[in-house]
Order: structure tokens, then C-alpha cells, then sequence
């Protein structure tokens, strides 16, 4: 009988809606937005004062935890999802979404905080602005954590705003149980500094950046690549992964860098949702490629097909979830990714460093 793999994700979950309209508009002007707290030099803008028609709302599930739980599930894999939300309405949605998905919900309540919401709104090309409030899902407190339930073959953690004491506690438990633990940490936790983030990074497996994010934990600018990705690699013990966009991924065991584009996408509508569905997505490549190794020869390391089919199941899952409105819509099945034929062929090289 084949044993099926334990899966825990652990951060946050939310509810969202999400508002479109084409009277939604992406203003570009760097020298006048800069000046006024737009670090980007665009912003999204509708009349100051009017009334703005907007198409149906949409209200789904999302956060990391969330997210990748839903990914795990579809992927065939046994999943728990350890989450603080409110006692209101947008909790019990929560919950009711996990249970639908075939999750169990390991789930704190909180008696003053409301469940974390979100309302995006998304403009004609698929770009969005998020106005989050994070309410309970960044309030878990030590003494809350499940210790017993805190169990698995690996577990995903997307920390949001999880205090670090916490999230401490969480993975060294989870490292204490030898469960394979892989992280997409929060802007928020790349405040902590790479020094103080150590303790943890020295724990984990896998972990997931994209560029920017990259870029703001080594301290070089985000056009220096190889230097950012470089110093990123040495300051974690398992695989190191940097996600680009449209330009793709590059993953690090160490001795090998794997470098990939993206499949194509048919129509970009929401990216919301898009880094959870690449980890999540690697992660469970990752795990279903070693069973197969596991089985066939007993070794349970990072091979080249491991790796290999962890980038492929990882950036279709992203590519189906950008040509969605929300960030679980379009997650993939395991089925999904072994019939559907647009999944067949991507392009990955592999250099020795």
C-alpha cells in the first residue's frame, strides 16, 4: 500500500474580494511619484470624489497558508493547514474553503482580532493594488501553537506577519520532529536582517524568494543578479530559490544552479497569489520526485530530475494562477499537470558553480 506523504502549512489566511474596473487607472510618472511615496513611480488612480463602477465582486479564499494548503491537497498529498483567524463570518468561510479542499483545519480563534481581508483591485492588464488588513492571522502567540499536531513528512510556512519568537518555536519544533521544512518568508521577515534570520534559515530545506525580495536581504541592487542570487546561496544550508517574473527561476543546491523560463501564459489576469503558487507547487514536485527516487533506489537527496520536475509543477501551478481571477482558482491538479500537454516542455539549464 502506498503511503501517502503528511503535509503542514503554516501562516496566514484571508478573505478577499476583489473589485475590476476599467476606470482603474496605472498612472506612470517616476519623477513626480517618487517625490510623493511612490517608490515605484506608478500608482493605480480613479477620480478623487466620483462614484466608480465596478463589475461583479469576487470574494475567494487567500493567504499563504492558505494558498499553498490548497495546492498540496490538489496535488494528492495528506494536508493540515495551521491558521489564526476571527470569530466572524470570514473564519467560518475559512475553514469551510479548507474543508472543501480536503484540508484539515488546524485553527486558532481569536475572541478581539477579525479574520485578515483584503480588498484587491485590479486593473484591465492583471495588475492589482491590495489594501490588507491583517487581523488575527499575524497574532498567533507561543502558547497557542499545536506542538502535537506540528507533524508531517514536510511542512510549508508562509509567516505573513507571525512574530519571530513564534516562528522560532514553530520551526524548531518542526526540525526536532525531522520534518522537511520549506519557507516563502514575508518582506516583513526580511526586516529582521539576515543575521537574526539565521537561526531559522539554518533549519530549513528549501526556501523561496523572488528578486526583489532578494535583492532587500542581501543589500545590493536589484539589477545585480548573479551578486544578489550568490550571497542569497550562501546564506542558506538547503535549496536556495529566486523567483524573476517573466524571467523566470533559478534554484541553487549548492553545486548546481538550475535556470528556468516561464510557460507561456494565454491571458494574464490576476497576479495575486502567483509566489505561493510556484513554492508550494515546487515543493510538492520536489516531494513527489523523491518518492519515485526513494523507490527506485532507496536514495532520498536532491537529483537533477528532482529538481527538474519540482521547477516544471511549480511554474505551471503560477502560470494557471495568473490566467485566474484570485490566488486558488487556478491551482493545478496532479492530473492537470501530467495530461494537460502545455505542461510538457520547459526550458532548464543546469551549470556546475
Amino acid at each position: 500500500m502506498i503511503r501517502i506523504p503528511r503535509i503542514i502549512t503554516i501562516g496566514t489566511a484571508t478573505r478577499d474580494v476583489f473589485l475590476k474596473s476599467d476606470l482603474f487607472k496605472i498612472v506612470h510618472d517616476p519623477e513626480h511619484l517618487e517625490r510623493l511615496g511612490f517608490p515605484t513611480g506608478e500608482a493605480q488612480c480613479f477620480a478623487l470624489g466620483g462614484k466608480v463602477q465596478i463589475g461583479k465582486p469576487i470574494l475567494t479564499i487567500g493567504g499563504g497558508a492558505a494558498n499553498s494548503g490548497v495546492t498540496f491537497a490538489r496535488q494528492g498529498f495528506r494536508v493540515k493547514t495551521l491558521v489564526k483567524v476571527g470569530r466572524d463570518h470570514n473564519g467560518g468561510a475559512v475553514v469551510s474553503d479548507l474543508e472543501l479542499e480536503r484540508i484539515e483545519p488546524l485553527v486558532v480563534y481569536d475572541k478581539k482580532l477579525g479574520t485578515a481581508y483584503s480588498v484587491i483591485l485590479l486593473s484591465p492588464n492583471g495588475e492589482r493594488t491590495i489594501l490588507n488588513y491583517r487581523g488575527a492571522s499575524s497574532a498567533l502567540r507561543t502558547e497557542e501553537i499545536p506542538q502535537k499536531s506540528l507533524k508531517g513528512d514536510w511542512a510549508y510556512i508562509a509567516p505573513g506577519n507571525i512574530s519571530l519568537p513564534v516562528m522560532k518555536k514553530i520551526v524548531f519544533e518542526l526540525k526536532k520532529k525531522k520534518v522537511k521544512v520549506a519557507m516563502n518568508p514575508s518582506k516583513q521577515y526580511l526586516d529582521f536582517g539576515a543575521k537574526r534570520l539565521k537561526p531559522i534559515f539554518d533549519c530549513l530545506n528549501v526556501i523561496i524568494l523572488n528578486r526583489e525580495e532578494g535583492a532587500y536581504l542581501t543589500g545590493f541592487k536589484y539589477g545585480e543578479e548573479k551578486k544578489i542570487f550568490k550571497k542569497f546561496d550562501n546564506l542558506v544550508g538547503g535549496l536556495a530559490i529566486m523567483t524573476e517574473g517573466a524571467k523566470g527561476v533559478m534554484v541553487s543546491d549548492g553545486t548546481r544552479v538550475f535556470r528556468a523560463g516561464i510557460y507561456k501564459e494565454k491571458q494574464i489576469i490576476d497576479r495575486t497569489g502567483a509566489g505561493d503558487a510556484f513554492g508550494s507547487g515546487f515543493v510538492a514536485g520536489l516531494i513527489q520526485s523523491s518518492r519515485k527516487l526513494a523507490k527506485r533506489s532507496g536514495v532520498d537527496g536532491f537529483s537533477d530530475d528532482q529538481i527538474i520536475n519540482a521547477i516544471k509543477i511549480g511554474s505551471a501551478n503560477a502560470t494557471s494562477v495568473v490566467e485566474k481571477v484570485g490566488a486558488q482558482m487556478g491551482i493545478i491538479t496532479k492530473k492537470d499537470f501530467q495530461k494537460v500537454s502545455r505542461w510538457k516542455k520547459l526550458l532548464i539549464n543546469i551549470k556546475k558553480m
